[in-house]
């Protein structure tokens, strides 16, 4: 059984761009108790799928930095703890395979590598979408997402992005040149784009335009950094919506006051993203 087991990682490594994949058993087993738990969860509408899928996971543990494992870059799937990004990326995968009525390993790590990486292609440590902003502009550009900031009432930004090659102490893959350049071309593609916020003053005035299923990027005033947290738009039985995320505070959970008033209590917020899975 385990060399059975080793064979089929193997060859499975073998589809994804080439590279090494990281998946234990123990996760092998939470995909397929996954998708067996999801398998009658599919709407006409992927937000709404996307929210019943996302609440699957609700209780999972908040862990940081699951995916810098190793010394080199690898598709990392780990369904027992995740950060916020990798919970937004697991939701938007297993909602775009039970939407397709791909409900199959394979393909899950194949659609989790496209949405993880620059062009759909894992190609080493700086091909990862590190930016949640430049995430949300390479995932628009594969079609599997719409900004929607600017339609619900978002303004245009200029700033610098350089927080990773500013803190370039904090990114052990950095220590490698080549990495850092890579990453150094990634922001100074960031600084000649506009990004669009929706201003925290002004999401009160707009909320009924954003719906569920709605991926929410939280925009900050820190020097250098574009977002600081993400997760997805829920809409709940006070009419209001809330926040459905891996919280740091400890696990996967909606937050208990509406967005606008959770926004408040974050330190040096400015405002949201809002993008659109389609």
């Amino acid at each position: 059984m385990k060399l059975i087991s080793s064979l089929f990682f193997f060859l499975l490594s073998l589809t994804i761009s080439a590279q090494k994949l990281i998946c234990s058993n123990q996760d092998k087993k939470a995909f397929d108790d996954k998708i067996r738990e999801i398998q009658n969860l599919k709407q006409s509408d992927f937000g709404d799928t996307m929210i019943l899928v996302g609440q699957t996971f609700l209780g999972t543990p908040y862990v940081a930095k699951t995916l810098e494992i190793g010394e080199s870059e690898s598709l990392v799937i780990n369904l027992q703890g995740m950060d916020c990004t990798t919970y937004v990326e697991n939701v938007l995968a297993f909602s775009t395979l039970l939407m397709k009525d791909k409900m199959n390993f394979d393909s899950f790590a194949s659609t989790l590598e496209y949405i993880r990486y620059k062009d759909g292609k894992l190609d080493g440590y700086a091909s990862r979408l590190h930016y949640f902003s430049e995430w949300i502009v390479n995932n628009e550009q594969k079609k599997l997402l719409e900004d929607v900031t600017a339609e619900i009432g978002g303004l245009e930004i200029k700033k610098d992005i350089n927080f990773m090659s500013t803190h370039r102490d904090l990114y052990p893959f950095l220590e490698d040149e080549e990495n850092f350049k890579k990453i150094k071309a990634s922001e100074n593609y960031l600084n000649n784009q506009s990004i669009c916020i929706l201003p925290q003053d002004q999401i009160e005035a707009n909320e009924n335009q954003i719906i569920n299923g709605d991926i929410i990027a939280l925009t900050t005033s820190i020097t250098g950094l574009d977002i600081t947290h993400t997760g997805i738009a829920i809409r709940e039985k006070d009419g209001r919506i809330h926040l459905l995320h891996a919280s740091s505070s400890g696990k996967v959970e909606v937050s208990e006051l509406p967005l606008v008033d959770y926004l408040k209590k974050i330190k040096k917020n400015t405002g949201i993203m809002v993008a659109r899975p389609l």
